[in-house]
């Protein structure tokens, strides 16, 4: 059975995926349509993609923008990340602010990150995969993000290693969202 935990920042969750486990290892379902919407998120996978990272590697905070912004379910299934989430909707009571959460091959957690947020990670192990189910198709025009080091978040790295297109985003003081919070957006 799919559990999920409510966090902080209004419409986020965590997501204990199921996994079983026998003497030749481990199997665990990411997606499952039924199951996600009788959890309560309703959600239509229209890509999918992951990324391998080296250790002390940030990639982030990213998002798309509007009428191209989607919904994101994030999952770690080999190494271990540490995952960030801000909510970037204006008007939302929890706007600006950010939550991490630990993924890993071993904890079987996930994030469903309702559109309107950024999204970013910090690699814990060397050669980690980090696996990304979309609601929207990738549109490079409206590809962004925001300054991963302007969320008064604490990375806890001296040397972290970033692209130089992360590190050109505007900081979140300077973003000018187009995401607007209303009372029917999604969970």
């Amino acid at each position: 059975m799919l559990k999920t935990h409510a966090l902080p920042l209004t419409g986020a969750k965590i997501i204990d995926l199921p996994a079983f486990a026998d003497n030749r290892g481990w199997f665990v379902k990411t997606f499952n349509d039924s199951a996600w919407k009788e959890a309560g998120i309703d959600f239509t996978l229209r890509e999918s993609y992951f990324s391998i990272s080296g250790k002390d590697v940030i990639r982030g905070m990213h998002f798309q923008t509007p009428p191209h912004q989607h919904a994101k379910i994030v999952f770690c299934p080999l190494g271990a990340i540490l995952d960030v989430i801000v909510d970037l909707r204006a008007g939302s009571p929890t706007y600006g602010q950010h939550y991490a959460q630990e993924l890993s091959a071993e904890n079987h957690k996930a994030y469903y990150i309702p559109e309107g947020f950024a999204h970013g990670f910090k690699a814990l192990t060397e050669g980690v995969i980090t696996y990304y189910l979309v609601s929207s198709e990738y549109n490079q025009a409206a590809d962004t993000g925001i300054l991963y080091n302007s969320i008064g978040f604490d990375w806890q790295l001296n040397a972290p290693v970033l692209s130089a297109r992360d590190l050109s985003f505007p900081t979140l003081e300077a973003f000018n969202s187009p995401f607007i919070f209303t009372s029917g957006t999604k969970p």
